[in-house]
């Protein structure tokens, strides 16, 4: 998810749903280490429960990552080994290192010595021509004797040679029964499944075989299905009735960062997709595509966006 789940849109999600744990987008060690930290490790207090998401495979550099990032109070530290782009391969790291389990468990264990919150890692069945039952094995089982506290799995096969980023996010079959086999085969260890569950009905179907699921894309582009979460998974009820009610508690975020020189576009970005099947929906897309961008354009752009859809409810459970 990178260059998506920014702090804007987190806050966002967590006006949304209370119980969902919110992750950051993967950022570099280097970046961690070396860049502007509170730029990019800085988030506003509403996100809690929210995990820091690492790429690295050095593991000192790893250690120093997580204890920046626990210092800045995140709630877990994530490493993640599944990301398939080109950028993360060329770099060492991401899920060219299904490849090195001892050194990603090395990096675990580092993280576990450098920390006291949850060291999580996130990873795929496997790369390329590894055979999953073989690789997600391997690497499951060396980093939980590392220390890793949960593993978050994806349930496709990584091809670093021959397809695109994009392409490995669908093209590659999805394999869930292979994460049930995993988390069989592991009891006491947290298994989160992840990988085109596009909804909250298809999540509560594999928690009879897994402790938790992550959603991507569908929290993303259809962000409404988060009002389902706590109602549905927790027998709690959502923090807001409708998503008119979760942007009118967003204003004043909002109000906040336009003061401190945010332009409006780059949170309201992450609202197109909002509103499903509603009346107006589009005029929504379009007038903020159109208004959010200028300079100078605030909370009214917003309004006046909300003011064009309709009052029909959506179900948040489909």
């Amino acid at each position: 998810m990178m260059d998506w789940t920014d702090r804007h849109c987190r806050v966002f999600h967590r006006l949304l749903s209370r119980r969902a744990r919110l992750y950051t987008e993967m950022l570099t060690t280097g970046a961690v280490i070396h860049g502007d930290r509170q730029r990019l490790l800085g988030f506003h207090a509403s996100e809690h429960p929210v995990a820091l998401q690492l790429g690295g495979s050095n593991p000192a550099d790893l250690a120093t990552s997580a204890k920046i990032g626990e210092d800045f109070g995140y709630d877990e530290i994530n490493l993640n080994v599944g990301c398939p782009s080109d950028r993360v391969k060329d770099g060492r790291f991401g899920a060219c290192l299904m490849a090195e389990p001892d050194l990603v468990a090395e990096g675990v264990a580092a993280m576990k010595r450098a920390v006291r919150v949850p060291v999580t890692v996130k990873c795929r069945i496997g790369i390329d021509d590894q055979d999953p039952e073989v690789a997600l094995d391997r690497l499951a089982r060396a980093v939980v004797a590392a220390g890793a506290d949960a593993l978050i799995v994806h349930a496709r096969k990584a091809w670093l040679n021959g397809l695109s980023p994009k392409e490995n996010r669908d093209i590659p079959p999805l394999d869930y029964d292979r994460v049930y086999r995993l988390k069989a085969s592991l009891p006491h260890v947290p298994v989160i499944i992840n990988g085109g569950v596009a909804s909250i009905a298809e999540a509560k179907q594999h928690l009879a075989h897994v402790d938790g699921v992550m959603l991507g894309r569908a929290a993303y582009h259809d962000p409404w299905r988060l009002l389902g979460v706590d109602p549905e998974l927790f027998g709690e009820a959502a923090p807001h009735a409708d998503m008119k009610s979760a942007f009118d508690a967003m204003m004043p975020y909002i109000a906040e960062q336009l003061a401190r020189g945010t332009r409006l576009h780059s949170i309201t970005r992450h609202f197109v997709g909002a509103f499903h099947a509603v009346p107006g929906a589009r005029a929504f897309r379009r007038h903020l595509a159109e208004q959010g961008v200028k300079a100078g354009a605030g909370t009214e752009v917003l309004r006046d966006a909300l003011a064009l859809v309709g009052e029909r409810a959506v179900s948040v459970a489909a």
